[in-house]
């Protein structure tokens, strides 16, 4: 049996969540954002590669300061480990959910991801590498629950990925360089197509901030 999400109200989420932007937002140079056509009367799977502690500000702060001013947000959910949930009871009243790799229960979680994604408005924060890596890596490696998500996804939703990179440069502090790429919706969805337009963005990404170097 899967834990599922039981989300407070979403203003005081939301509140939350900008009070915790703001927090963290301080211990950056700055922050850049290439944005994207976002559709309406959507949801949104937000993808994004996974390499620290701060993922889930990284994906809150995209769905605030970019989501959030195209599609009024209705939740905002992210899959996480069973045992995890169970050692941090409360993140299931912050849009948390729980998926057992390995066990019988996976496909409840799949089922239980499509269907918050049928409706618009609703997020899905989600990390198809399934573990962290650094954030330099030339290849992301995608798990197949994008794949049984999606083909389980029968409302519009839309494919968001987010190749996020910091670098120092000139200054003390990291700079976070948050790379957008809309990857269409579930209605037009090849596996086999996200993973590589995917790649090659995440490539093109790493490139542009290399100054001088030439490989």
């Amino acid at each position: 049996m899967i834990i599922k999400a039981k989300p407070l109200p979403f203003t005081l989420i939301k509140w939350s969540s900008l009070i915790l932007i703001w927090f963290f937002r301080k211990r950056f140079n700055k922050m850049v954002l290439n944005e994207i056509d976002i559709k309406p009367d959507h949801s949104y799977l937000l993808m994004s590669n996974h390499f620290g502690f701060l993922d889930g500000f990284f994906a809150h702060y995209l769905c605030f300061k970019l989501l959030n001013k195209k599609q009024n947000i209705k939740g905002i959910y992210a899959m996480s480990v069973k045992k995890q949930m169970e050692k941090n009871w409360f993140l299931k009243y912050f849009g948390s959910f729980s998926v057992d790799p390995g066990k019988r229960s996976v496909g409840e979680s799949l089922d239980y991801a499509a269907s918050l994604l049928n409706t618009p408005g609703n997020i899905l924060i989600y990390y198809p590498q399934g573990n962290l890596e650094s954030s330099h890596i030339r290849h992301i490696e995608f798990k197949d629950g994008v794949y049984e998500i999606i083909t389980r996804t029968t409302g519009n939703c839309q494919l968001i990925w987010n190749s996020v990179l910091l670098e120092y440069f000139e200054s003390t502090k990291p700079s976070a360089y948050m790379n957008l790429l809309d990857c269409g919706t579930n209605h037009h969805f090849d596996f086999e197509t996200l993973k590589q337009n995917v790649n090659q963005h995440h490539q093109q990404a790493m490139k542009k901030l290399v100054r001088f170097t030439v490989e």
